[in-house]
């Protein structure tokens, strides 16, 4: 059974629709699978086994994205199913154009001119859960259980115990909590865990800051990494992690996948929606706040009290607590 997936653009959302993906899997024994995605995404779901075929959407890039979008779904050619996680007029167009009969996206004026299946999916849940109440759609024997996220990415296996400092979030600057906080964290365990910094190119310089302040600390076991690994290697790298403390973002994600027992700091987002999904060892350090979460890329307040109140100490008793 070919089935056709458009991916989440996001990291940390596609890594929350695996389990989604393994539904599908698992309800359809002869499921092939072909991908199409942004290149995160991509880079970091192509290795399912099930995956036959995993394309990098670039229709985005083209001066008339109609006519690329067209040219894609010739180029894919018609599925058995077909099933779009982003509720976005072009994905519903491309899977529309594919000439596939059974088409599911979640409702919306595009999607429900132009697919066969269009559930109201409510946001009162998880995000894992909703993009697996997707999935199982047009099935009738869902015991609505959502399982854990899933990667075939294989662990580093580090020679000691190691602690993931992840200061990044690609969204925007409020869900950032604060480099020298992050760094009183990894003093604090670094006696225990050697230390590897996490972060994307444009996260560099929180990196710096983080390494700086562990150097005029006396700290040395540490490892800076940010710009310097592919999707691949982050994977990897997190996998391996014997700890992990982040904000809400996609390498947070990714750390629940391979059930690395985390500290996640939340500020303007919804933890209910985007928490680690079924990790078994996870923390959450997060405020009550009349004004989160915003949902903002930016504090448009211009306090970031949702960030800037949580202490370095709290999430040092949190690490603690998951030690135990």
């Amino acid at each position: 059974m070919k089935i056709l997936i458009i991916l989440p653009n996001w990291l940390g959302d596609a890594v929350m629709a695996t389990p989604a993906i393994e539904l599908l899997s698992n309800y359809y024994p002869s499921a092939r699978f072909t991908f199409v995605g942004s290149f995160v995404s991509i880079e970091a779901l192509k290795y399912h086994p099930r995956c036959e075929l995993a394309i990098v959407d670039e229709t985005k890039r083209s001066s008339n994205r109609i006519k690329a979008t067209y040219s894609l779904a010739k180029e894919l050619g018609s599925f058995d199913m077909a099933i779009s996680f982003r509720n976005q007029i072009h994905s519903s167009l491309l899977l529309k154009l594919t000439g596939t009969v059974l088409c599911i996206a979640k409702k919306s004026w595009h999607s429900m001119f132009l697919l066969s299946h269009t559930p109201t999916i409510k946001a009162d849940k998880h995000l894992s859960q909703q993009y697996a109440q997707l999935a199982m759609i047009n099935t009738d024997s869902w015991d609505k259980n959502t399982p854990h996220l899933k990667l075939y990415i294989e662990p580093k296996k580090f020679d000691r115990p190691t602690m993931g400092i992840n200061a990044g979030a690609t969204y925007g600057s409020a869900k950032r909590w604060y480099p020298e906080r992050f760094a009183e964290v990894a003093r604090e365990f670094s006696n225990k865990y050697d230390i590897i910094i996490f972060g994307g190119p444009n996260e560099a310089e929180m990196a710096n800051e983080i390494e700086s302040y562990l150097a005029s600390s006396g700290v040395t076991n540490y490892t800076n990494l940010a710009g310097k690994t592919n999707i691949k290697e982050l994977c990897s790298l997190i996998g391996g992690c014997s700890l992990f403390v982040t904000n809400d973002s996609g390498p947070m994600h990714v750390a629940a996948a391979y059930q690395v027992p985390t500290v996640s700091i939340f500020g303007p987002t919804k933890h209910t929606e985007t928490s680690q999904w079924m990790n078994e060892k996870s923390k959450i350090v997060r405020h009550e706040m009349e004004c989160a979460p915003c949902m903002r890329r930016e504090c448009p307040l211009g306090h970031h009290e949702c960030m800037k109140s949580i202490t370095a100490d709290e999430v040092i008793t949190a690490v603690k607590e998951l030690e135990v």
